[in-house]
């Protein structure tokens, strides 16, 4: 089992670039193999700690293994990796001794395939309770006309002559801690071993080609926006037989009509009319459940908010579920008949106005915050 690449570095898991550089650096000059010559336990330190740099100096290759660990950069944790930054160390011809020159020149034999990221949008009700969905996307996959050789049918890649077929050149380089025997991928050959002479026209020599592929998403109860569901082995193939990368679902909840999603509650509005609220009633509600009757007690102000417990979204890690709070909104009616206005006239005469108002009027409260102001 490989260890946690923090505890590798000896830092925390929330520690900065220059926090896990700077420790980096540390370990590799106490195991480097001019300083610890036929060390094993010392080479082997040196190549974990490089291993555990290449991931956690990567943003994207550090947000994956956080998320999954070290399956998510199996293969793929020296892609791209510069050590242009060492060089005060000798650690560029070191690092290409060990891993086959994979910090500056990558080696071209088999090459993990690239990762993929597919944007899927599902609404609100399909987030909550969860669906499967089956999505089409494009891949590279083997070339089926040359079946990956990269050659046109009929023909074969011919063994490199520059690096009789080994794909690498060895070189002698001068370092601060003396001369050093290192190892590079073949200029003629691009570190292959073999020279196409005759392309396959399908897939220019690549051996790849391009396809459409079907895969059924499973979405879980309760998936929240922006999750990342991960599909191993779903994304390019690899080149020359390398491993293929990793697809990454990514969830776009759409923007609901009428509910409000807050973590696992679900808020919305409904209206009532002014009798409703002066006299009480029960009123019928929508939840992504079904419709639920609350009671609005008499004299509720415009803006009260109830709440519906267990209506809200089910939560993804257990068999609860959020809470639904309903804030009720108070109609002005329009378009009203003579008598209605006359009635409403008779109310006003009779009916003192703080008593109309409910509780403490806005000019009420304008009043006291002048007055607690002067004082």
């Amino acid at each position: 089992m490989k260890r946690d690449y923090y505890e590798v570095l000896g830092v925390t898991k929330n520690a900065e670039a220059d926090e896990i550089k700077k420790a980096y650096r540390q370990i590799a000059k106490e195991n480097h193999p001019d300083i610890k010559p036929g060390d094993q336990q010392a080479e082997e330190r040196f190549k974990e700690a490089t291993e555990a740099y290449a991931v956690l100096s990567d943003a994207e290759k550090r947000r994956r293994y956080d998320q999954f660990g070290h399956a998510s950069v199996e293969g793929d944790a020296f892609s791209g990796f510069n050590m242009s930054d060492f060089s005060d160390l000798g650690l560029a011809d070191i690092f290409s001794m060990f891993f086959g020159g994979g910090g500056r020149t990558r080696s071209r034999g088999p090459a993990r395939g690239s990762d993929l990221r597919y944007d899927l949008r599902i609404s609100l009700e399909e987030a909550a309770f969860g669906v499967n969905k089956t999505i089409e996307y494009p891949r590279s996959v083997v070339c089926s006309e040359c079946r990956g050789s990269g050659a046109a049918p009929g023909t074969q890649p011919v063994t490199c002559s520059t690096c009789s077929g080994s794909g690498q050149m060895r070189q002698v380089q001068r370092t601060p801690f003396g001369q050093m025997a290192t190892s590079r991928p073949c200029s003629a050959c691009q570190g292959h071993g073999q020279i196409i002479t005759t392309p396959c026209p399908k897939c220019s020599g690549k051996g790849l080609a391009r396809e459409s592929k079907q895969l059924e998403v499973v979405i879980p109860a309760g998936a929240e926006d922006n999750l990342s569901l991960y599909y191993a082995n779903h994304g390019e193939v690899g080149e020359k037989g390398g491993a293929a990368g990793d697809l990454y679902v990514v969830l776009n909840v759409k923007r609901h009509d009428f509910f409000e999603r807050h973590g696992d509650d679900v808020y919305c509005e409904v209206p009532i009319t002014f009798v409703q609220a002066a006299l009480g009633a029960d009123i019928e509600v929508p939840t992504l459940h079904g419709t639920v009757s609350i009671k609005v007690p008499e004299g509720t102000q415009t803006g009260k908010v109830f709440r519906v417990r267990g209506m809200g979204i089910p939560q993804r890690r257990n068999d609860q579920r959020g809470d639904q709070h309903v804030r009720v909104l108070v109609a002005t009616p329009v378009k009203l008949t003579e008598a209605q206005k006359d009635l409403l006239r008779e109310f006003g005469e009779v009916t003192p106005e703080d008593k109309q108002q409910g509780k403490k009027s806005f000019w009420d409260k304008v009043k006291q915050n002048i007055q607690n102001a002067t004082r």
